[in-house]
């Protein structure tokens, strides 16, 4: 592991940290109260990501300007919410790195990088990113890409303790934060889409020794049940599930309660997604897409609530949950609000897992709605893609993923990122099916219809829709939608001052009131911002901060283009009065592509075929990549040069990019090569096309756009 320091650090900073207070039990009960600091990732144990303060408020929210900008040095991408303890801000960037910098300046005091192997790549499904800390103690903690969870000195950023959590032979990776409670630190894995079995572990605070393990779904009957609650969970599964690992990852949220004394796990998708291959004959497949809730101390079974029985679609349940008590029939109910990948607003009683109400906030066609006495969805034919194609919405990439929603007191209203796109699943034959450890595995065929890139772009603009919406839970129905232009928009923050926060994926930070959805403020951060905001105080101040940086699943493997630019990602806090402005991304010139390879039709179609399974989850659909990694229709000539070399002799494995050698021959990367080469060619034609017949077939192909949109939309939604 390297650490770094700063030599300049003022001693004054110096003193603060070598004397902060720790974070203890009491302070994090507490947080809710805490109105300087920001504790955890959803700033206190009920995740509502509301804070109280409101000397920014939507009467002068205009004077709002950004106070400091600190810069990394990747532009692979920023989910990270940060930590703000006492003045100090901390947060995590791509591969692992931690930093922590002064919350009033943003000079930076000491980074830590735990080294992870970069080869470690192949296996991040959504990029090398990660999504935050967790606090105890004198300690930070932070889960890794290649699955280890570390502890480090708050104070001096040095290594304490570092325990691998996960088999390191296997596929797991972790991109979530970690939660602490108890004296103990959860953390959860991912890579369900490359044959793992999901499980929560539990360490020790202090010692990083583990204190217990629950599995999410069974392994392999003949090795037996860890517990009761596998052994009753694998009569919910068939056939030999245990070869594909079988999933349930638990990537993203776990919460704890204090009140009741229950930890909540967010458990993912089965592996494959399609069930039909990993559970032939059917089965609820528990505890796939559920809600499971622990007992801390021990990781005892509590209960839990499916949302999706046998999911079909990838629709996890890993989602964030939030933590209320709300107006419920007459008396006030403590729940858990949650709008995960399905489709539907979750409220599910905290006490005993009884699912109260689920309907819709975006548009859903695999199912109808809900039987409130059994839980179980309405599902609506024709949607599990057996036999035929569906155009099924939500898509496998949810009405809302991980992006984190914000929950306010005041208004009563839950703030979503809400992603309103379908997508069409067609099956893969079992006996075709091959299942590949290290490569992504769903069960359906993701290469689809081949189409201009003019068309594509236009599609991509009409047929997905985002808003951010204020969903009200007691009368189960939005309040209001505020539209956004692009998908994959960022996470949200509730604030005292009757205002909600958000970054977007078009380079905004915007400020809009929290009871109408009335626009109030932008500030451009010439970057998508995907992480969701905090709020501190530092010596009286209001701060307001965000990470910013385009990356992740949806803006890596979409295939669609941003009108800003990617700079180095960076940490941006703002606070009434300043007016300072992040420096203007300077425009790329783009090479001219090579001549075109001798290929046949059916080679350059196969190599889209092998370029989106195994090359778009990173560089985008159809070669369309979003900035973050390079993009490869702009690849320098050198690079062209090294194709194979890159791809299956592994030249750049150890800047993050894998070796394909496994599963692509040398034939197979020509044809790869020559359909990147095509697509930079069209791209080059579009680019450098002017005059009128240029423009007239652009607005001719974005009208055509509109109306296929339009015609899917209509088919997908009509009975």
């Amino acid at each position: 592991m390297r650490f770094l320091a700063i030599p300049c650090i003022s001693a004054c900073l110096i003193a603060s940290l070598a004397s902060a207070e720790p974070v203890t039990e009491a302070r994090l009960l507490a947080a809710g109260n805490d109105v300087d600091n920001w504790l955890s990732y959803g700033r206190d144990y009920s995740e509502q990501r509301f804070t109280p303060l409101d000397q920014i408020d939507a009467g002068n929210v205009s004077e709002l300007g950004m106070a400091w900008y600190f810069e990394t040095d990747t532009h692979l991408g920023l989910q990270s919410t940060p930590l703000a303890i006492d003045g100090i801000l901390y947060f995590s960037g791509a591969w692992n790195t931690v930093y922590a910098v002064d919350g009033a300046s943003g000079e930076m005091l000491w980074s830590f990088d735990p080294e992870v192997p970069r080869s470690k790549s192949i296996t991040a499904c959504c990029g090398v990113l990660n999504r935050g800390l967790a606090a105890w103690d004198d300690l930070l903690y932070i889960g890794t890409l290649d699955g280890r969870l570390i502890a480090i000195d708050r104070a001096t950023g040095t290594l304490r303790w570092s325990a691998q959590t996960t088999d390191p032979n296997q596929a797991y990776s972790i991109t979530g934060a970690p939660r602490v409670a108890r004296g103990k630190v959860f953390i959860g894995n991912g890579g369900s889409e490359f044959g793992t079995r999901g499980f929560v572990s539990a360490y020790d605070a202090a010692s990083g020794e583990l204190a217990w393990r629950f599995y999410t779904v069974p392994g392999n009957p003949a090795d037996g049940f860890e517990n009761a609650a596998m052994e009753r969970a694998a009569e919910t599964w068939n056939g030999e599930w245990w070869k594909y690992g079988g999933g349930g990852t638990v990537w993203d949220s776990i919460v704890y309660d204090p009140e009741f004394n229950q930890l909540y796990l967010g458990v993912g998708n089965g592996a494959p997604h399609n069930r039909r291959i990993r559970s032939p004959g059917g089965g609820d497949n528990l505890y796939l897409t559920s809600i499971v809730a622990l007992n801390p101390d021990t990781g005892e079974y509590l209960w839990h609530y499916q949302q999706v029985p046998g999911d079909n679609w990838d629709y996890t349940a890993s989602q964030q949950m939030t933590l209320a008590e709300i107006p419920w029939e007459g008396q006030q109910r403590k729940v858990i609000l949650h709008a995960p990948k399905a489709g539907f607003v979750y409220i599910v009683d905290r006490e005993t897992g009884k699912l109260l109400s689920a309907e819709p906030y975006t548009t859903v066609t695999w199912a109808s709605g809900y039987d409130l006495d059994t839980g179980r969805p309405r599902e609506n034919p024709g949607q599990d893609y057996d036999g035929e194609p569906a155009m099924v919405f939500p898509s496998a990439m949810g009405g809302h993923n991980w992006h984190p929603m914000a929950y306010s007191p005041d208004t009563g209203l839950l703030y979503i990122p809400e992603l309103d796109m379908g997508m069409e699943f067609n099956e893969i034959d079992a006996v075709d099916y091959k299942h590949l450890r290290r490569h992504y595995n769903t069960g359906y065929e993701l290469s689809g219809e081949a189409y201009s890139q003019e068309f594509t772009q236009a599609m991509l603009t009409h047929l997905p829709k985002a808003s951010l919406l204020a969903w009200d839970p007691v009368r189960q129905q939005a309040a209001w939608k505020l539209p956004h232009p692009y998908t994959h928009n960022g996470g949200v923050l509730a604030t005292g001052g009757n205002l909600v926060f958000q970054g977007t994926s078009d380079g905004r930070f915007i400020a809009v009131r929290a009871d109408n959805g009335e626009l109030l403020w932008t500030f451009p951060m010439e970057t998508s911002v995907m992480a969701g905001p905090i709020s501190y105080r530092v010596n009286g101040e209001q701060y307001i901060a965000v990470t910013a940086g385009r990356g992740g699943a949806l803006m890596m493997n979409m295939g669609k283009t941003y009108p800003t630019g990617n700079p180095n990602n960076r940490l941006v806090a703002f606070k009434l009065g300043a007016s300072g402005a992040l420096p203007v991304t300077p425009t790329v010139e783009r090479p001219s592509p090579p001549p075109m390879p001798e290929a046949s039709e059916d080679q350059i179609a196969e190599g889209r075929n092998l370029f989106n399974r195994f090359c778009a989850r990173c560089h985008g659909a159809d070669v369309v990549g979003d900035g973050s990694i390079p993009d490869l229709r702009y690849l320098a000539p050198v690079w062209h040069e090294n194709f194979a070399a890159v791809v299956r002799e592994g030249l750049m494995e150890q800047a993050g990019m894998p070796r394909f050698d496994d599963v692509l021959n040398a034939a197979q990367v020509d044809n790869v090569h020559a359909y990147v080469i095509s697509r930079a060619h069209e791209d080059y034609a579009l680019r450098t096309e002017q005059g009128w017949l240029a423009r007239a077939r652009n607005y001719l192909t974005d009208k055509a756009a509109q109306l296929a949109a339009w015609l899917v939309r209509r088919d997908a939604t009509t009975d």
